[in-house]
């Protein structure tokens, strides 16, 4: 082995840990203890863990291992290599998907409802969409499955390589999967992200606004503005024997604290979203380029590309949500 192919196995290595180590942190971290601490956003994010390790363990691995060239079973194990890959991209892009929409209702929608509960906390409906998901992902990563060859060079495998029946059906294919699998859910991705930055920076702009008003008014600002961005779900407990002055200080501070987590959980689904595009946008580039011109170094650009979401985004949701230490479950 060369020097520029023990580079790519170093990063390619370095990548498929960092993917399996952030995908399982961010799975276990949001296990619930008891039932009744089970939270759409937990369930939203185990399952997004479990995708990306498909991916981890099922793709990115393998191919770190270039274990395709000393599978003696090489149809087989492409099929299964191919399946897995596009298996777990579909059911990750529409994970990401309800969790960007999830929090555009607690932020968005919830403010324009006047503080009422965002329809996807119901655990049911979450789980119902994401049973669907699977389905649907199953659904097209079948063809990868059963349309796939290993070639051959030498009486050695070097590549897996799809066969449909016809050009037609390739064509069929691709139009379908690009357009329902990734094309529909990343544009809802987009637009709900944009509205959440949106509303986070009018929020933003208010808050400084009253504590200005505040500051020169000779008040301490109100929590009204906390209370709004956290979606009306700001925690006001307080027993009637507390004093008035001690109950107004608590409430407030609890409504700030609510509200500072749920804007920083916000930040991290944009921030996903704008990564999330950029790694689709250029995954989609290559892919367009590799149909046009056959080159293996567009190939591995192409791989490297989806490993990079897949190890990115879990430390980018586990910082949003304060998951990074074990002492709390926030």
């Amino acid at each position: 082995m060369n020097a520029k192919e023990w580079t790519k196995s170093i990063i390619r290595g370095f990548m498929c840990l960092s993917g399996i180590i952030g995908n399982h942190w961010l799975g276990f971290r949001s296990l619930p203890k008891s039932r009744s601490q089970l939270r759409t956003n937990d369930i939203l994010f185990v399952n997004l863990a479990l995708s990306n390790l498909i991916t981890n363990y099922l793709v990115d691995l393998p191919d770190t291992l270039d274990f395709v060239k000393r599978w003696p079973m090489g149809k087989m194990y492409c099929g299964a290599f191919n399946f897995c890959s596009n298996l777990s991209e579909t059911s990750s892009i529409f994970t990401t998907l309800f969790i960007t929409v999830f929090w555009h209702q607690k932020l968005v929608g919830s403010l324009k409802r006047g503080g009422a509960p965002a329809q996807m906390d119901n655990v049911r409906l979450v789980a119902a969409l994401l049973v669907g998901s699977w389905i649907a992902a199953v659904v097209f990563s079948l063809p990868q499955f059963f349309f796939v060859s290993a070639a051959m060079w030498n009486e050695s495998l070097v590549d897996c390589v799809e066969y449909f029946p016809s050009q037609e059906a390739r064509q069929i294919y691709e139009t379908l999967y690009l357009t329902l699998a990734n094309v529909v859910p990343i544009v809802g991705i987009v637009v709900a992200s944009i509205q959440i930055a949106v509303t986070l920076l009018q929020n933003q702009k208010r808050i400084k606004n009253t504590t200005r008003a505040g500051t020169r008014g000779g008040n301490p600002p109100v929590a009204e503005d906390h209370r709004r961005a956290a979606g009306g779900n700001a925690m006001t407990s307080a027993t009637n024997t507390t004093p008035p002055e001690f109950s107004s200080k608590v409430t407030q501070d609890r409504s700030i604290s609510s509200s500072g987590n749920q804007v920083r959980a916000a930040k991290s689904v944009v921030a996903v979203a704008t990564v999330f595009l950029i790694c689709w946008l250029i995954h989609l580039l290559l892919s367009i380029t590799s149909t046009i011109y056959q080159s293996t170094v567009v190939d591995e650009m192409t791989s490297y590309i989806g490993a990079v979401y897949t190890c990115i985004i879990p430390y980018i949701y586990l910082h949003g949500v304060k998951k990074f230490n074990c002492s709390s479950r926030d």
